[in-house]
C-alpha cells in the first residue's frame, strides 16, 4: 500500500458509521451497573453547589441588615429556612451568626465535594475498565480476516486513547455538567427571588449562547471524528516502524521512514489544528456574549441602586447588598453558561471515541459458535477434509480439498509459496470457517464442537515463533499454566532447548524481551516447540516448525519430533522436503488444489511437481523441465502482484 493511500484509509470507518447513539448505549449498557456511585456523586454535587451559593447571600444580608442596617435581619433570612426564634437579635450576634453560616457552608461543601469526586471517579474508572476488557475480549474472538485488514496501532489506539477519552468525559465532563447545571438552576431561582425584572436582563444572552453552542456542535463533531482517525493512523505507522527497526537500519531507510512518520504526524496536526481553530474561536465568542450580558446587568442594576428604578418596565427598589449579591450571582451564572461549550467539546470527543469502540465491539465474527456445541472427544484422531473450499472476498484460496488422515498417521503438505498449505491447517484450527464442505475429527464436525475443546486438542507450532514478553518458563507454560517445573524441563529437553536455556543468565527465569528479541530465531523456535510438547495435544500441527534453525539443530529437533509424533495424528508443512519424506502421506498443493498425493517414493516415481521440487532442493536445477521453470516464474510473479495489491 502506498503511504498516501494508507494514510487516507480509515480501517474503522465502516464500523464507526454503523453505530447509532453510542453515548446512549454507553450509559444503558455500562452505566447501569454503577448507578450507585454516580447517584451519590450527583447528589453530593447538588448539595455542594447549593452550599457554594450561600456565602454571597450571607454577604448581601450582612451589608444590608448588619453593616448598613437598611433592612430587618429576620426578613432577610427566611430563604435559609430557619425559624425566627433561632435568629440573633443584636448586631454583633448577627455578625457572628453570618460568619458561622459562611464557615459551615465552606466546611460541609468541602465534604460534599469529596463525596462527589469519589462517586464520579468510581463511576468513570469502573466503566473504563469494563469497556477496555470487553473490547479486547471481543477483538481477540474475531477471525483472522479481521486482523489481516487492520493495523495493530489502530487497535491499540482504540483500546488505549479512545477508552481513556471516555473516562475523562465520564469523570471530568459529567462532573462539570452537573456542577454547572446546579449552579445555573440554583442561581436562576435566587436571581428571580431577589429581583425578577433584573434577572430577565441577566438572562438575555442565554438564548444566543444556546444557539451558538448548537452551531458549534454541528461543526465540531465531524472534526473530532477525523482527529480520532488520524491518531489511529499515526499509531499504526509508529508501531510498524518500531517493530521493523532492524529492517529500517539494515536498509538504511531512516530518512525515508522519518518522512513517512512526518507525513502521518502532519495529517494528525492538520486535523487536530482544524478542530482547535474551531474551538478557540467558539470559546472567546461565548465569553464576549456572557460579558455583554454582565455589563448590561451591572449598568442597569447600578443605576437602580443610586438613581432608583431606571425608566421603562423596571419598578421597586434594589438595595446595595442585594445588588452585590446579584452581581456575584450573575457572574457565576454567565461563566458556567460560557463553559458549557467545554462540556460539549468533551462530549463530542467522547462520542467519536465511543463510536469507534462500539464499532469494534460490533464487528461480526465469522466464527459463529453453535449454541448447542458439544465438547470434542478425540479417540483415534482421524481427520477428514470432505470437499473443502474456502476463500477471502470471493477469491477462492482452497478448492475442493479432500483427504483422510488415519489416527496416528502423519500427513505432510508441500507445494510452492502461496499454494494454500497454511490455510488448509488454519481451517482445522477454525481460524477461519470453511465456505463449502466440512472438516471432521473422529466423525465430529469441527463447526459443531466448542472452540475451547477443539483448540485444546490441537497443538500448533507455526513458522513464526512468537514469544510473549516474560520469562522462558512463562512462554513454555503458556496455555498449560499448571505444569510443574519437572514437566517444563522434560518438554524443553524434547525440543532440544534445555541445554541453551541452562546457559542463559537466569536459566528458565531469563526474560526473553519483547517478542523474544533476546533469543535467536532458532532458540525462539525451540521454545515454541517445547510449548507444544508440554501441551501434549491429541493432534499436532507443524507449520514450518524448524524453519529458523540450522541443519544440525534441525536434525536434533527432528529426532525429538519423531518421538512426539509417534502414534499421534500429525500435520506437517515444510519447504525442506527432507524433513517430511517419511510421512505416511504427502499432499502436493498448487493454486489451492491437491494435484498429487502419495508417499515420498511414489511421488518421486510420478515425476510431477513434487519430484521437481525435490530436484530443486537436491541441486538438480539443470535437469528440471522448462514447463516447471515457466510455471515457477508465473507463480512468483503472481505472489509479488498479490503482495503489491495488499500494500495498496
Amino acid at each position: 500500500m502506498s503511504s498516501v493511500d494508507w494514510e487516507k484509509d480509515d480501517p474503522f470507518e465502516e464500523q464507526r458509521d454503523k453505530i447509532e447513539n453510542p453515548m446512549k448505549r454507553l450509559f444503558l449498557v455500562y452505566g447501569r451497573d454503577y448507578a450507585f456511585p454516580v447517584t451519590v456523586g450527583i447528589l453530593a454535587s447538588i448539595f455542594a453547589r447549593l452550599l457554594d451559593l450561600l456565602p454571597p447571600l450571607m454577604l448581601g444580608i450582612a451589608i444590608d441588615a448588619v453593616f448598613r442596617e437598611d433592612a430587618v435581619f429576620s426578613e432577610q433570612i427566611p430563604l435559609v429556612l430557619l425559624p425566627e426564634a433561632w435568629l440573633p437579635a443584636t448586631q454583633t450576634e448577627q455578625f457572628w451568626f453570618l460568619i458561622a453560616a459562611i464557615a459551615g457552608a465552606f466546611f460541609f461543601g468541602a465534604a460534599f465535594h469529596w463525596v462527589r469526586n469519589w462517586g464520579f471517579n468510581a463511576f468513570a474508572q469502573n466503566i473504563q475498565h469494563d469497556i477496555r476488557s470487553d473490547t479486547y475480549d471481543q477483538m481477540q474472538r474475531l477471525n483472522m480476516n479481521f486482523f489481516s485488514d487492520k493495523q495493530t496501532g489502530e487497535m491499540m489506539s482504540i483500546l488505549s486513547n479512545d477508552v481513556n477519552r471516555l473516562e475523562r468525559f465520564l469523570n471530568d465532563g459529567m462532573n462539570s455538567l452537573f456542577r454547572m447545571s446546579v449552579m445555573v438552576v440554583g442561581i436562576g431561582v435566587l436571581l428571580f427571588w431577589i429581583n425578577w425584572q433584573l434577572a430577565l436582563v441577566a438572562l438575555l444572552p442565554v438564548p444566543v449562547i444556546a444557539g451558538f453552542t448548537y452551531v458549534f456542535i454541528k461543526i465540531i463533531q465531524p472534526k473530532y471524528a477525523e482527529v480520532r482517525s488520524t491518531v489511529g493512523k499515526m499509531n499504526s505507522r509508529l508501531e510498524n516502524n518500531l517493530g521493523g527497526i532492524q529492517v529500517i537500519k539494515s536498509s538504511h531507510t531512516e530518512e525515508y521512514e522519518s518522512d513517512r512518520v512526518d507525513d502521518v504526524s502532519m495529517d494528525y496536526f492538520d486535523a487536530n489544528w482544524d478542530a482547535i481553530e474551531t474551538r478557540i474561536k467558539f470559546f472567546p465568542a461565548l465569553r464576549v456574549l456572557a460579558g455583554i450580558g454582565f455589563v448590561i446587568t451591572f449598568i442597569i442594576g447600578g443605576l437602580w441602586v443610586f438613581q432608583d428604578a431606571p425608566p421603562g418596565p423596571f419598578t421597586g427598589e434594589l438595595s446595595v447588598g442585594m445588588f452585590v449579591v446579584f452581581i456575584l450571582y450573575t457572574q457565576r451564572f454567565i461563566w458556567p453558561m460560557a463553559q458549557f461549550g467545554q462540556i460539549i467539546n468533551m462530549y463530542q470527543r467522547a462520542r467519536a471515541s465511543s463510536a469507534r469502540i462500539f464499532g469494534l465491539m460490533d464487528e461480526p465474527s465469522k466464527l459463529e459458535q453453535n449454541p448447542d456445541a458439544t465438547e470434542l472427544v478425540v479417540d483415534d484422531g482421524e481427520v477428514v477434509y470432505d470437499d473443502v473450499t474456502f476463500g477471502y472476498d470471493d477469491e477462492e484460496i482452497i478448492k475442493n480439498v479432500d483427504f483422510t488422515v488415519e489416527g496416528g498417521d502423519t500427513l505432510a503438505l508441500v507445494g510452492p509459496t502461496g499454494a494454500g498449505k497454511s490455510t488448509v491447517l488454519k481451517l482445522l484450527l477454525r481460524m477461519y470457517d470453511v465456505d463449502e464442505g466440512s472438516i471432521r475429527i473422529d466423525d465430529q464436525n469441527v463447526s459443531d464442537v466448542t472452540l475451547r475443546s477443539l483448540r485444546r486438542s490441537l497443538g500448533y507450532v507455526g513458522q513464526s515463533s512468537y514469544l510473549f514478553y516474560g520469562t522462558v518458563k512463562e512462554n513454555i507454560t503458556y496455555g498449560t499454566f499448571d505444569a510443574t517445573d519437572e514437566e517444563v524441563v522434560e518438554a524443553a529437553k524434547a525440543a532440544e532447548a534445555h541445554d541453551f536455556i541452562q546457559n542463559l543468565p537466569d536459566g528458565y527465569d531469563t526474560m526473553v524481551g519483547e517478542r523474544g528479541v533476546k533469543l535467536s530465531g532458532g532458540q525462539r523456535q525451540r521454545v515454541t516447540i517445547a510449548r507444544a510438547v508440554l501441551k501434549d495435544p491429541d493432534i499436532l500441527i507443524l507449520d514450518e516448525a524448524t524453519s529458523d534453525v540450522d541443519t544440525e539443530t534441525e536434525m536434533l529437533i527432528q529426532r525429538s519430533l519423531d518421538e512426539l509424533t509417534e502414534n499421534r495424528t500429525t500435520f506437517a508443512i515444510a519447504h525442506r522436503l527432507s524433513t517430511i519424506k517419511d510421512a505416511d502421506t504427502i499432499l502436493v498443493l498448487e493454486g489451492g488444489e491437491v494435484v498429487e498425493r502419495g508417499t515420498h517414493d511414489e511421488l518421486l516415481e510420478n515425476n510431477g511437481l513434487y519430484a521437481h521440487l525435490w530436484g530443486v532442493q537436491a541441486g538438480e536445477i539443470d535437469e528440471l523441465p522448462q514447463e516447471f521453470i515457466d510455471r515457477a516464474q508465473e507463480r512468483t510473479a503472481r505472489v509479488l502482484e498479490d503482495a503489491e495489491s495488499d500494500d495498496d
